[in-house]
């Protein structure tokens, strides 16, 4: 009965994140069309078939559709055999670009939305240079390093408070090597040599470090720090999945090693939804949402055929012909193929997912 109870709490809780990540997307669309001049006919929540008309304003029908996952918006004109007319297509590149970026947009704004709001909510993590725990086992344990301890010097390199990420970049540069470690214990200045190396956290992820863990403290702040503090983070992020695309190209490449934790699909995050809910609740659940939204900023710009990304790129190859288009059914074989290619790939990821599910290996580090 939990099992049941708890699939139909990630169900849920997924069916309700999907929904509200593509509903402001196409409103990011919606909008900036409709700003511009450009024609739509409807604007639906939910996808078809059409459930009721709620009402029409200007010549827009707003409907209410029964596939509750999320919405979409319905161009004049569109719905011929051909790909690229219909209003959207017929307008001016520039404003075709504007309209086809404000989506990805949209889920940037809903990302830092989110972080603010979650930071204002639950206040802002302050970690310190102060050691909170040190796992058995590991270089830190071998060393004598010890709960209280605080980091004053690395490897010849001053620490600054909280100055975490030095310590990190010194350890994982110096695996295998001893260097010698300052540290505050007692009031008292201990020098300790210690050797970083791999060592495997109580999840069970492999690393290359000390095996330390640092006090974590929370800081309340208030509306204006914690917006400064979301648009902090949602960048701070975003450059760590631009690292993460750049990783995994090099890694189809042979030039580098694949991200850790590969490619999820659709069935890939629901189970990670799922199982961030059962071990952060409700925090959880909206920082993985933030984290997702991002991912579709990102995903939606680059130039995959059928994405925005790749509409995008023939509205610029339009202006660099000086507004000489391309002609709509070579533009619609271009999208047709590559969306053909992007449905294969979901269901090689796909399988992927069943495969791990099946043999339970948890889609989060350490689940």
């Amino acid at each position: 009965m939990d099992s049941f109870i708890g699939g139909l709490v990630t169900m849920t809780a997924f069916i309700f994140m999907l929904g509200l990540l593509v509903l402001v997307h196409e409103l990011g669309h919606f909008l900036t069309a409709r700003r511009l001049g450009i024609k739509v006919d409807e604007f639906g929540i939910g996808y078809p078939p059409r459930a009721v008309t709620l009402f029409e304003h200007e010549g827009v029908k707003y409907t209410l559709n029964w596939l509750p996952i999320g919405g979409f918006v319905r161009f004049g004109g569109e719905g011929e055999e051909i790909y690229g007319v219909g209003s959207l297509a017929l307008a001016a590149p520039w404003k075709k670009i504007l309209v086809l970026i404000a989506g990805p947009l949209m889920n940037l704004v809903l990302t830092f939305v989110i972080f603010a709001g979650l930071i204002a909510v639950n206040g802002a993590s302050t970690v310190d240079t102060v050691i909170d725990t040190v796992y058995e086992g590991t270089p830190a344990d071998a060393a004598g390093f010890a709960s209280g301890d605080r980091l004053m010097e690395f490897d010849g390199v001053t620490i600054e408070p909280g100055d975490t990420a030095a310590v990190t970049a010194v350890a994982e540069g110096n695996a295998g090597t001893p260097i010698d470690v300052v540290v505050e214990r007692d009031g008292e200045l201990v020098t300790l040599e210690v050797t970083p190396g791999p060592w495997t956290t109580e999840d069970g992820i492999d690393r290359v470090g000390l095996g330390i863990l640092y006090v974590n403290e929370i800081e309340q702040v208030g509306p204006l720090q914690a917006i400064g503090m979301g648009f902090t983070r949602t960048f701070v992020v975003l450059g760590l999945f631009m690292d993460g695309i750049g990783q995994l190209i090099g890694g189809l490449f042979g030039q580098s090693d694949p991200p850790e934790g590969g490619v999820a699909g659709v069935v890939g995050i629901a189970r990670g939804t799922g199982e961030i809910i059962e071990r952060e609740g409700l925090t959880g659940f909206w920082y993985w949402t933030a984290l997702i939204s991002l991912n579709l900023f990102v995903i939606n710009l680059l130039p995959i055929p059928a994405l925005d990304g790749s509409h995008i790129m023939f509205s610029l190859i339009e202006i660099v012909r000086r507004g000489k288009k391309i002609p709509p059914e070579k533009e619609a074989m271009v999208h047709a193929v590559g969306f053909i290619m992007v449905l294969g790939l979901m269901v090689v990821v796909t399988i992927s997912d069943v495969a791990n599910w099946i043999s339970g290996q948890p889609v989060l580090p350490g689940g």
